[in-house]
């Protein structure tokens, strides 16, 4: 793709990004979503973090990260579930991930 192509499409993403940002805050009170469709976007918001969060906890590359660190996840998991402040979760993830991984689990 030719330089001033790339930075046509930047510029034009870009634009419509910025567009978009600035129609939330001003069709705020004039659009009325339906309330099935405010639940479907809720929970399809919970659907993508899910996924990203099992993306990241089980595939390192193009291959299974190993058992260390989707233990440390669910560590955190349970955790943030029991409502524990957030440095508790993150160092209690990691803290398991590390002793698993100087036992030898990969």
């Amino acid at each position: 793709m030719p330089a001033g192509s790339m930075v046509a499409t930047v510029v034009a993403l870009a634009a419509g990004t910025y567009a978009l940002r600035c129609a939330g805050p001003a069709l705020r009170d004039r659009v009325q979503l339906p309330h099935w469709l405010t639940r479907r976007i809720t929970m399809a918001t919970v659907v993508l973090l899910a996924a990203l969060v099992a993306t990241q906890a089980l595939v390192d590359g193009e291959g299974f990260a190993g058992w260390a660190r989707p233990a440390g996840v669910l560590a955190g998991g349970v955790l943030a579930w029991l409502r524990a402040p957030f440095l508790v979760v993150v160092l209690a993830g990691a803290a398991v991930a590390a002793a698993l991984r100087m036992a030898g689990v990969p």
